[in-house]
């Protein structure tokens, strides 16, 4: 269980929502969904039921609108139980972009479904030939009458194979760069629009991560989610929160491998003593452990920042950085103490040190994440 009994960002209310996060977390089949590559339906509404879906929706569109902190406690419990359940996507990033830029019908229509787990979304940005660099999008709206005609294609999209809603970012004109990029709401059942596989990943088996192909997707006016042309500068302004989503993760999951470490080196034996025993252990584990001291402090100045919209995007940035390097670190670190076990799939830091490898990744490179660090010094 993860332990927040020193932290100060919590209240009697926070446990108490956390202790319900927990149950309906350990109700997960997380084996099932490694297997089958994605979480069923059934678990997004047991998550909507409790709570736990886009804490930050105001009331008026069915969620309860509270702060950052809330979706953080989610993200934490997921992460430490090793769950690849794309929630976070959906309450981090997705519904903040309806609560900022969605226009009043398009905010009653789309978050009460988000809150309660009936509507599943993502969010499509990468494509074959531009990832990390945003700018360089192909996939090209074109305006059509009173709508648009939507045609490319995107790849690496969680929750790809299950959304029923997509914000698709495409360019608006045909101006390179930063300027002419419009975000677009694509639905499910949109004639033109069309699903590849199930992406056969690394790691996060439970997740399912799609191709997705839009073939003059014709689009009605009202699908334009904000300003026409003004998606980059709605995109940097969204990030902050998706790189500090991914880090609270980080964090966790870093916490979970460290947590597991401990537990195994005190109970395999070797040479007539326990592993945990050998100085190289207790000094390796030592070393993790100072480097978690450290990074839940940053985390909860990280949070307890941005609840206050003081967290500028090169500090977001810098906070995915550390987090997923230092995750990938420790995962690293916790699977050597396992040995050979460690390298089975069936010890759960197997499953967490596969996991890890992306979320150096995703949401922004490291190398893109220095450079823009960088570019504040």
């Amino acid at each position: 269980m993860l332990d927040t009994s020193t932290r100060v960002i919590f209240d009697e209310d926070h446990d108490a929502f956390r202790d319900t996060v927990r149950k309906v977390v350990a109700g997960l089949d997380t084996d099932r969904h490694e297997r089958e590559g994605m979480v069923e339906r059934e678990a997004w509404l047991a998550a909507g039921a409790a709570g736990m879906l886009c804490p930050g929706v105001p009331e008026a569109y069915g969620g309860p609108g509270l702060d950052f902190v809330w979706n953080a406690i989610v993200g934490e419990e997921v992460s430490y139980a090793g769950s690849a359940a794309g929630w976070s996507l959906q309450s981090d990033i997705v519904a903040d972009y309806l609560i900022a830029y969605g226009s009043e019908e398009q905010k009653r229509r789309w978050l009460p479904g988000m809150v309660s787990g009936e509507v599943i979304t993502a969010i499509a940005m990468t494509e074959p030939g531009a990832g990390s660099d945003l700018q360089g999008m192909k996939t090209m709206a074109r305006a059509d009458g009173n709508g648009w005609r939507l045609s490319g294609s995107k790849t690496y999209i969680t929750n790809g194979q299950m959304a029923d809603l997509v914000i698709v970012c495409a360019r608006s004109t045909e101006e390179g760069g930063a300027r002419g990029i419009s975000l677009f709401l694509v639905e499910s059942g949109d004639e033109g629009f069309s699903r590849g596989r199930n992406l056969n990943k690394i790691g996060l088996h439970g997740n399912d991560t799609s191709e997705l192909f839009f073939d003059e997707v014709k689009l009605p006016a009202d699908r334009l989610l904000g300003q026409e042309n003004g998606g980059f500068a709605m995109l940097m302004n969204q990030l902050p929160q998706e790189r500090l989503s991914i880090a609270v993760q980080c964090q966790a999951a870093a916490q979970r491998a460290f947590d597991l470490a401990v537990e195994f080196t005190k109970e395999r034996k070797a040479f007539g003593k326990s592993v945990f025993d050998f100085q190289n252990t207790r000094f390796t584990l030592a070393d993790l452990k100072a480097r978690l001291q450290v990074g839940w402090a940053h985390i909860d100045w990280a949070i307890q920042r941005h609840v206050r919209g003081k967290l500028t995007p090169a500090e977001a940035s810098a906070a995915k950085l550390w987090h997923s390097e230092t995750q990938f670190q420790l995962c690293d670190a916790a699977l050597q103490l396992h040995g050979g076990a460690g390298y089975m799939n069936e010890y759960p830091i197997a499953r967490l040190w596969r996991d890890a490898r992306v979320t150096r990744i995703y949401g922004g490179t490291s190398e893109i994440m220095k450079e823009l660090v960088a570019r504040e010094i």
